[in-house]
């Protein structure tokens, strides 16, 4: 495409002091050229090899686990409830890795796989109308965080847009009894809901598959008839208490896991800008806000379907779904409150919507002690009050600190991170999350200078450990479960986002992925840093962010766009060149700019912003106020 035509569509959107230029009203001189050779830094020599390592590795995975329509080998059968989230999660998150930048190869297959997935586990009982037909949003957000993955590759593609509209309006009151949402009350009227609406009756045959793993954790009531431990899970003549009790005290009434919901509906608002779908996020995040202040600063775990808390639950405010006492505790409120508040904030720019996690904090906080020099905190309460003293994780606070930038929250954090994780990374990984969050904030702090490169070791390592996994797998589809290819998955992105964009990771369970900048190859009109390009966020305060870019190309120029936020939602006001005398200044006044990195260069900037100044959106710099839409071929 020629070069002028591509600048002047990228800027065809600019505002500057309420006027809008036209394309033709453009110049070229909107690219701002940045000159500074110099020696190639280590972490970026890593983060290239890194990013081209992915594919390679991506397709050894997809070739030994997947048929060619992007169904997975597998068994013929799967029972229950549970299992399409773990199907999508195997490769959820292959559309981000095509839009830091993956080959566009990757983009496609993407597509392929969740096609494939969605047939499959549709074929398997549990997906209805292409949705999941009734699980909690822990399990939704693990399955759906692959899908908003494609608003951020491609909001041009038509079948993804007009599901991202289907699937939000399963949650619009419909005015039936088989409505998973009440408009009224603002309350999702089941911890299990889906495109068949809310489960409130749950069969033996819905649960057959989770049984075992739920047997490992604490009964979720203590006073069941005939059953004394979790083993009864596993017992069929004592399961049939179980799920008396689920049906009689959980399964009717909404629980503060439905707030990661909101990802849904923020989803579909940046296809469409549809003010509907904000106005349910706002609405739904208030109601939980209120029945926390009802509650006397402490989230409810349950709420009845005429919205009284504790209505099923004889008065008690704990005892819900995933609620203080069963099965995590703590740990599903710290995650539900921060994504519901997260995406109210993101979508609306006031930062008042996090006192809902403030308040899981704060409630905790409260009881807590110190033991063997450490701050533990409760995370169950039932009848016997507070219980289960552990230190409480860092991830959660640190995503609170990244939204806010508030010191209190920035202290709290470092209060809770272990000393010598601050300074040096010991590589932590898990289902699909890899959560290296201490150290990172350790280099954010100056505590922890090689961070970069030693997270992109590790990543890289990660990647080989896991393709030698599966080398050596000889497993067969009858003696697989249903987690086997997610651990398996080679395509660890975790490094990246926290190096190029200058953010934690996600929340695995439905958050959205909040980033501090954002990139998109001018030359290609498509989304991630050029080839041979490598960025570094270095620092991160209220007023901004610093950033180090990179042009690996000894002979060739690169054009990069640089956006604040990952949706745009950040206003870029001033870029500062740091590494050159007289500093070069240059204002913006706009969600993106185009640098020009001349070859060989190493760039530093100073980026000025106020932050959630825009309405979040998925439209790329050169798309209009309206995405436009196209039709996709996945064959």
């Amino acid at each position: 495409m020629n070069r002028f035509f591509t600048v002047g569509m990228m800027f065809g959107l600019l505002f500057i002091s309420g006027t809008c230029y036209s394309q033709s009203q453009v110049k070229r001189e909107s690219a701002i050229p940045y000159h500074s050779p110099g020696t190639p830094p280590e972490w970026a020599l890593l983060q290239r090899q890194l990013m081209n390592a992915l594919y390679p590795a991506a397709m050894e995975f997809v070739d030994k686990y997947t048929n060619q329509d992007g169904t997975i080998i597998w068994r013929e059968e799967w029972p229950g409830m549970d299992g399409s989230d773990d199907g999508y999660e195997s490769f959820y998150n292959f559309p981000l890795y095509y839009a830091l930048g993956g080959p566009e190869e990757i983009d496609k297959l993407s597509r392929i796989l969740w096609e494939g997935v969605t047939q499959q586990f549709t074929g398997y009982g549990q997906i209805v109308d292409e949705f999941d037909a009734g699980y909690d949003w822990m399990h939704h957000g693990e399955s759906y965080t692959n899908f908003y993955f494609f608003g951020l590759a491609d909001p041009t593609d038509k079948k993804m847009r007009e599901r991202a509209i289907r699937f939000a309006k399963l949650y619009f009151d419909d005015g039936t009894e088989n409505s998973n949402y009440d408009s009224k009350l603002h309350l999702i009227r089941s911890p299990l809901n889906g495109s068949l609406g809310p489960r409130m009756v749950n069969t033996a045959e819905d649960w057959v598959t989770h049984r075992p793993i739920l047997a490992n954790y604490p009964l979720p009531y203590d006073d069941i008839p005939n059953v004394t431990s979790g083993k009864a899970w596993n017992e069929d003549d004592k399961f049939e208490y179980i799920l008396e009790a689920l049906n009689e005290r959980m399964m009717k009434g909404d629980v503060p896991l439905n707030l990661a919901s909101t990802s849904m509906m923020l989803n579909a608002y940046m296809y469409t800008q549809d003010e509907a779908y904000k106005t349910w996020v706002l609405d739904y995040v208030n109601a939980w806000i209120q029945r926390t202040e009802q509650n006397g600063g402490i989230i409810p775990d349950n709420v009845g379907l005429s919205g009284e808390i504790g209505e099923h639950m004889n008065g008690n405010w704990w005892g819900g779904y995933y609620g203080w006492k069963w099965p995590h505790g703590m740990r599903n409120k710290m995650e539900a409150t921060t994504i519901g508040a997260s995406n109210a904030y993101l979508i609306s720019g006031d930062s008042s919507y996090l006192k809902l996690p403030y308040s899981v904090i704060d409630a905790v906080t409260r009881e807590g002690k110190t033991e063997n020099g450490r701050f533990v905190v409760p995370y169950r309460y039932d009848q016997r009050g507070w219980y289960d003293f552990r230190p409480m994780q860092a991830f959660y606070p640190t995503h609170l600190w990244y939204m806010s930038r508030n010191p209190s929250d920035w202290e709290r954090v470092k209060t809770l991170v272990d000393p010598a994780e601050w300074s040096s990374l010991r590589y932590s990984k898990g289902k699909g999350e890899e959560r290296n969050t201490a150290t990172w904030l350790g280099y954010m702090d100056g505590a922890a200078p090689d961070y970069p490169v030693q997270i992109l070791r590790a990543t890289y390592k990660e990647m080989q450990d896991r393709l030698k996994m599966i080398r050596e797998d000889t497993s067969t589809p009858d003696h697989q479960d249903v987690h086997h290819w997610l651990n398996r998955n080679p395509v660890i992105l975790e490094g990246l986002v926290q190096t190029m964009l200058g953010a934690p990771n996600h929340i695995y369970h439905g958050g959205l992925l909040n980033t501090s900048l954002r990139y998109f190859d001018a030359e290609k009109q498509r989304p991630g840093l050029p080839e041979d390009m490598a960025a570094l966020v270095q620092k991160i305060n209220p007023g901004g962010v610093t950033v180090t870019l990179v042009n690996l190309h000894p002979t060739e120029t690169k054009s990069v766009i640089v956006q604040g936020g990952m949706f745009g939602e950040h206003r870029i006001n001033r870029v500062k060149q740091v590494i050159v005398y007289p500093y070069q200044f240059d204002s913006i006044d706009h969600k993106f700019f185009e640098a020009e990195i001349s070859p060989g260069s190493v760039v530093q900037l100073e980026i000025e912003m106020d932050r959630f100044q825009n309405a979040p959106s998925y439209a790329f710099p050169w798309h209009s106020e309206t995405i436009p839409i196209q039709e996709r071929s996945y064959d």
